[in-house]
């Protein structure tokens, strides 16, 4: 099957539910920049605030936002920011050069956001029981489990967005796209062969409860088209198979996918996914 839809390999995964269980919260190097606010830092945020793209933004980005942009700078990931690709709700996504390299920079906002949604993946999760109330330690959090979650993905040979870097509430990935835009979600695109689509995506959410994750709000909207191979996308959400809502998750992702499907002529259900999902699957425990 691998060959025959051009899946990834897959590379393997350590025990699913343990990689984020030490998160420190403590200011980063960010916020230490912004606090000690050099000459040369200063000149970078005056740029920064100056540039078209980020003004509309600017009541959003709090004086360490540009530091941890100031630092992935220095740090060689970035070396020229381009404009927007989308904006949300929780995190602004913009293009920029790293190299030769065009990747995604996603800005979460601290200051400006609503994190009640985020609260059905963080509530009953040990993990994040010392931030339930703080913004500022949710969001790094957030952030560094996205990074983390694109890792084992990657690991489980499912295609989603090569994470270069992390730094606070900033999150620097492969930009999945060409000159002319981003990648254009499933509904975007008229599908050929919605058999074969739907077996990757199916075998896509097979390797990840293989490895020991859910997406947690997968459906045709987050499922991007680029040179004609799937990728998953926004997995900031992903739970690991211990989390108290995982088989809600896992139903959601099944029923949403199999809907989908079922309207492009695919003979499913969400029953019947969530079945063969639970029949191949063998994560470790």
């Amino acid at each position: 099957m691998d060959q025959e839809y051009g899946l990834l390999d897959t590379d393997g995964t350590e025990t699913p539910g343990d990689e984020w269980e030490e998160i420190d919260y403590a200011d980063t190097e960010a916020d230490r920049i912004a606090r000690k606010r050099d000459r040369k830092f200063s000149q970078f945020r005056d740029r920064i605030k100056d540039a078209d793209q980020f003004k509309v933004e600017d009541s959003v980005f709090d004086e360490a936002t540009y530091g941890a942009l100031y630092k992935l700078v220095q740090d060689g990931h970035i070396d020229a920011f381009g404009g927007p690709i989308s904006t949300g709700k929780e995190a602004n996504v913009y293009s920029a050069l790293s190299g030769e390299n065009e990747v995604a920079v996603k800005i979460y906002r601290i200051n400006a956001s609503d994190f009640r949604e985020m609260g059905v993946y963080l509530e009953g999760d040990p993990r994040f029981e010392k931030v339930a109330n703080d913004k500022k330690a949710i969001v790094m959090a957030w952030v560094r489990k996205e990074f983390s979650n694109l890792d084992r993905a990657l690991a489980a040979g499912v295609r989603v967005p090569e994470p270069v870097a992390v730094e606070r509430n900033v999150l620097i990935m492969e930009y999945l796209g060409t000159v002319e835009g981003r990648a254009k979600r499933l509904t975007e695109v008229h599908i050929e062969n919605p058999e074969t689509a739907y077996e990757v995506i199916r075998e896509y959410m097979t390797r990840l409860y293989d490895a020991g994750i859910i997406h947690g709000d997968l459906s045709e909207f987050n499922i991007v088209v680029q040179e004609s191979q799937l990728y998953v996308i926004d997995v900031g959400q992903a739970v690991t198979i211990h989390h108290p809502n995982s088989d809600d998750f896992l139903n959601r992702d099944c029923k949403n996918v199999a809907r989908f499907f079922e309207s492009q002529g695919i003979e499913t259900s969400g029953e019947r996914l969530r079945a063969y999902i639970k029949e191949n699957a063998d994560p470790a425990t």
